[in-house]
Formats: structure tokens, C-alpha cells, sequence
């Protein structure tokens, strides 16, 4: 079994796992509603991906969430 023959200082680890860090998500605006959504994914706000729809987000939607929703996207426009 492979034993290290001398201890590693903290700040050699530390460099060793700098590249292990979470990098923060880079989100653009959708061109279609101008929510903030994560780049090349569909917009979870209005279903649509490269001014197509993707996802019927209102089917989820109890009635009356629909109709304002749908007052919502359609002021947006």
C-alpha cells in the first residue's frame, strides 16, 4: 500500500483542490419574457427555447394560476 513519506502542507492542498470549486452559473436573459435563465435550456418562466415552445408550462397550472399567468406573458409582450 502507498504510504507518503512526508506530510503534505496545508497550503499544498489547498492549491491541489483550488480546481475543485463550484463555479457560479452564468444566466442570460430569455429574449422572449426577460427572466433570468440558465443559458441554452429552455425558460422555465414561458416554456420556449430559440422562439420555439418547448414546454406547455400552463398545463400544470390550476385555472386560475393559468389566467394570470397568461395576463402576465401576454403584458410582457
Amino acid at each position: 500500500m502507498a504510504v507518503p513519506k512526508k506530510h503534505h502542507t496545508s497550503s499544498r492542498v489547498r492549491r491541489r483542490r483550488s480546481h475543485l470549486a463550484l463555479k457560479k452559473s452564468d444566466l442570460t436573459p430569455c429574449p422572449r419574457c426577460q427572466t433570468d435563465k440558465p443559458s441554452h435550456r429552455y425558460c422555465p418562466s414561458c416554456g420556449f427555447y430559440k422562439d420555439k415552445e418547448v414546454v406547455d408550462v400552463l398545463a400544470s397550472l390550476s385555472r386560475k394560476e393559468k389566467k394570470e399567468r397568461q395576463k402576465e406573458l401576454d403584458r410582457k409582450e
